[in-house]
């Protein structure tokens, strides 16, 4: 059934569906001297536009001492019947912590195209041509996904598992696979493993329903419990079916499943009774709100642009500057505000963006700013559209004298006022900051930050020039939650990405660097977005509903900057 919302007469777009493709291999050579391989699969796309270069698409997960792994990441995308979509997925052994591929032993690839894949009907197989004659097989599963959009919150206890250690007890965890239509299962999930004991507690968990059963409340789930061994040989303890339907009705006698073992049924007959019971502790089903729910329903981003002016940045009328304004390419700051800016531009109505600047010394008498307007304007700082925005620094960079030193809390602040009037859902604020330096105001910055992360609000700091970025990590929350005062972040609100990571790639084309740049800069905003309204229980309004009015966001007049 086609979609309303999408459909406009006169314009053309290609059908498509969404695919999932899960993926497995058996047999994988033997890399690793002394245990198995650590196998990952990565996923490139052929980019006929891009000179026919392959795009890497998404990694899997590392499946440790295994030869034949079972991934539980899915590689989900879309599935144009008219098109030769062309695929490669490359199996590598992981020996290292470096995102860098030719750091890992090469395992084995296999190049197809979607079609073939969803053509083979629940699975296809096919050989790795790796550095072996034989070098093991590839089995790739495609499932269209269902537009059901709900999450099931579980937790599981066992009690008196089978005893598999020598010298201990066991060390269980639970695997969950659905059902296909060839009456194989795919695993969807693994829970962590609780070490000695045989009546374990496993850690509450989150499953998209679309992930689980495809929205099929009646297709089977396939649950087995294992013990853990760490040379990947894991000890089977037994297996149970049920399904959604029945786990959505909680806690009861029929959710207390027995775990069977039929290799050991059939050597103890009569005698065998199970090999321990798995328990539902609790199971509740939520409705999942995406980003485009929001937006649909009208809430409205606001981005701010916060541009450095330090004297670290090079004379702007020297080519060797960052501002240098040359005739033939944008330079890195004109380059980063383009590239988010037409982004962001699309999800604003009133095309209004508040650019402001710091470290500079302003007109008349020179007193340094880490925050003022770039239109010169501090009561209306607004600018028309991305081009405004770049019209305003170009003006800028003439009006001011680069100073410094480079604080980023002004800015911080000053967005987070506005952030913090308004928290009913109807709009989030982005502040982009671009910067060439190291900060000065650190301890300062990770207050703003972490008061800021309790908000509707998401900072973006690109990193241009060969500067030592590390203090930039520390506030990009992905691997440590920032602190300040002993207070930790409420979510992680910092993206940061470094500009050097994109320029030199794709020649010179700019339009190639901005794209590239625009997907890596705003890829966690939706998640951000996302975990705000969670956390505060704000849910979407209907389509209908969308106020499609002027931006009622004004400026701090002076007296509250």
């Amino acid at each position: 059934m086609a979609d309303a919302a999408t459909f406009q007469p006169g314009t053309g777009v290609a059908p498509a569906t969404l695919v999932e493709l899960s993926i497995s291999c058996r047999k994988l050579i033997d890399a690793d001297v002394f245990s198995k391989s650590d196998p990952m699969c990565v996923l490139f796309v052929l980019e006929e536009s891009n000179r026919g270069s392959w795009r890497e698409f998404g990694r899997s997960e590392i499946i440790w001492n295994n030869l034949n792994p079972d991934f539980v990441k899915k590689f989900v995308m879309h599935y144009y019947f008219e098109q030769s979509q062309k695929l490669k997925f490359e199996v590598y052994d992981v020996d290292s912590k470096s995102a860098d591929l030719t750091k890992h032993d090469f395992l084995g690839a296999m190049e197809c195209t979607l079609g073939e894949i969803v053509s083979a009907g629940t699975k296809m197989s096919r050989r790795l041509k790796g550095p072996k004659k034989d070098s093991g097989n590839i089995i790739v599963g495609a499932e269209e996904q269902s537009s059901c959009k709900e999450q099931a919150h579980f937790q599981f206890r066992a009690h008196k598992l089978d005893k598999k250690d020598f010298f201990g007890k066991s060390d269980p965890f639970l695997t969950f696979m659905r059902a296909n239509e060839d009456a194989t299962y795919t695993v969807v999930h693994r829970t962590e493993v609780i070490k000695k004991t045989l009546n374990p507690t496993w850690r509450p968990f989150i499953l998209s329903v679309r992930l689980l059963c495809n929205g099929d409340y009646d297709r089977s789930i396939k649950i087995q419990c294992h013990d853990w061994d760490a040379d990947g040989g894991h000890d089977f303890i037994g297996e149970f079916t049920t399904t959604l339907r029945e786990l959505s009705r909680g806690p009861n006698e029929r959710n207390v499943f027995e775990c069977i073992s039929e290799k050991k049924r059939k050597k103890k007959g009569s005698k065998y009774q199970n090999s321990g019971t798995v328990e539902l502790m609790s199971c509740k089903i939520e409705k999942i709100y995406t980003f485009l729910d929001y937006v649909r329903g009208g809430t409205q981003l606001h981005c701010t642009f916060a541009v450095d002016f330090t004297a670290s940045n090079g004379d702007p009328k020297t080519p060797s500057s960052l501002h240098y304004m040359n005739p033939y390419k944008p330079n890195p700051y004109a380059t980063a505000l383009r590239s988010v800016g037409n982004i962001i531009q699309d999800y604003d109505t009133d095309k209004l963006f508040p650019a402001l600047g710091f470290g500079a010394r302003l007109p008349p008498d020179g007193v340094v700013s880490h925050e003022f307007a770039l239109n010169g304007n501090p009561t209306n700082p607004y600018c028309q559209g991305i081009d405004g925005v770049l019209d305003s620094y170009n003006k800028a960079l003439y009006s001011v004298q680069l100073y410094g030193p480079t604080n980023f809390a002004p800015v911080v602040n000053h967005v987070s006022k506005f952030a913090m009037a308004k928290r009913d859902g109807n709009d989030y604020f982005i502040l982009l900051i671009i910067t060439d330096g190291i900060i000065t105001d650190m301890p300062q910055t990770c207050e703003a930050i972490v008061s800021a992360a309790s908000l509707p609000m998401s900072i973006i700091i690109i990193g241009v020039g060969d500067a030592d970025f590390e203090a930039m990590e520390v506030l990009d929350g992905d691997d440590v939650r920032l602190t300040s005062r002993g207070k930790a972040a409420e979510r992680d609100i910092v993206q940061f990405v470094p500009l050097r990571n994109f320029l030199g790639r794709s020649g010179d084309n700019p339009a190639a660097i901005q794209a590239r740049l625009a997907k890596e800069v705003l890829e966690e905003i939706p998640d951000q977005f996302l975990s705000y309204m969670k956390s505060r229980n704000v849910k979407p309004k209907p389509p209908m509903m969308r106020q499609l009015s002027i931006s009622s966001v004004t400026a701090l007049p002076p007296s509250e900057q």
